[in-house]
């Protein structure tokens, strides 16, 4: 799994410096929408299929499953 958080923590990085917002330090337990970071649903959206797209991995193909955090979202990547 953390190869999934160090790749999410990755592309949170390029999406936050492409927008020219602050890089906070990233743990487990940071929120995506709703706390330090300046990411909106359809940046979190773009994130999700680009880790798709980097992984192979497909964790939302039978619908939506709930995430919060980074962590979270590593746990259904890393499955």
């Amino acid at each position: 799994m953390q190869d999934t958080t160090a790749l999410i923590h990755a592309q949170v990085h390029a999406l936050l410096a492409g927008k020219g917002a602050a890089l906070p330090a990233l743990n487990d337990h940071t929120l995506f929408l709703g706390g330090e970071l300046d990411i909106d649903s359809l940046d979190l959206a773009t994130l999700v299929v680009t880790l798709e797209e980097l992984t192979g991995k497909q964790p939302f193909r039978e619908g939506f499953r709930e995430f919060r955090t980074v962590g979270e979202l590593a746990r259904l990547f890393a499955a």
